[in-house]
């Protein structure tokens, strides 16, 4: 059977506002702040996080890289008496991945049907804390994420660690993702089958594409 790789954000969970939840986080305790300027924190702790997530590849580096987005963000917002633990506790409780609809209901109908399951994804070494609690990885084998893997996709050596660990060849493996970029073209450069989760639009010419996980199994 086929190995499928998945990306995790856009694919399997989305990211729910986290402004909002940031502006009540700091008004519970005693810091307004109004929806903008919730925003544009969150803003630059989310820039920051992308351009430095490889840096969370063990627990340690990933408790200095919180850090070090809870300091962007207090920053950004401008908030003289806010503490750094507090700026740091608000963004964690400000961040909710839900997964799709669709997600669960898939993943346990490819593993009944034989496929081995591996997330792949650009994330650092906490990924499992949020997918496993919402009973994600209850038919995944592995997950890789590009922090562990040293590199980001659209990078080779993510979907190299994925066919590792899966034990196939590219042949042998299909890839889910919601970026033409990074998992199209990345797991089309390896010469792994891509299929792109176009939820929000039709897909590019040229691009194998559902617009629901629902209809992946029908195409594997």
């Amino acid at each position: 059977m086929t190995a499928v790789f998945l990306d995790a954000l856009g694919t399997l969970v989305e990211l729910q506002p986290p402004a909002p939840r940031l502006r009540a986080l700091l008004a519970q305790r005693g810091f307004e702040v109004d929806e903008d300027t919730a925003a544009r924190g969150f803003g630059a702790e989310i820039g920051y996080y992308l351009e430095h997530h490889l840096e969370g590849s063990n627990r340690e580096g990933l408790d200095d890289l919180r850090d070090r987005c809870a300091e962007a963000l207090r920053a950004a917002l401008a908030l003289p008496e806010l503490d750094h633990a507090t700026a740091r506790e608000v963004m964690l409780a400000a961040l909710e991945f839900r997964p799709f609809d669709d997600a669960l209901p898939v993943l346990a109908e490819l593993a009944a049907g034989g496929h081995e399951l591996l997330i792949v994804s650009n994330w650092d070494c906490s990924l499992p804390d949020w997918l496993g609690p919402a009973g994600l990885l209850d038919h995944v084998t592995a997950v890789v994420t590009s922090a562990r893997a040293g590199a980001a996709k659209p990078d080779a050596r993510i979907f190299e660690q994925a066919l590792e660990l899966a034990d196939v060849t590219a042949a042998d493996a299909v890839h889910v993702g919601d970026s033409v970029e990074n998992d199209v073209e990345g797991a089309r450069a390896l010469g792994i089958r891509a299929v792109l989760v176009a939820r929000h639009g039709p897909p590019p010419d040229g691009v194998e594409a559902v617009s629901s996980l629902a209809q992946l199994p029908a195409l594997l």
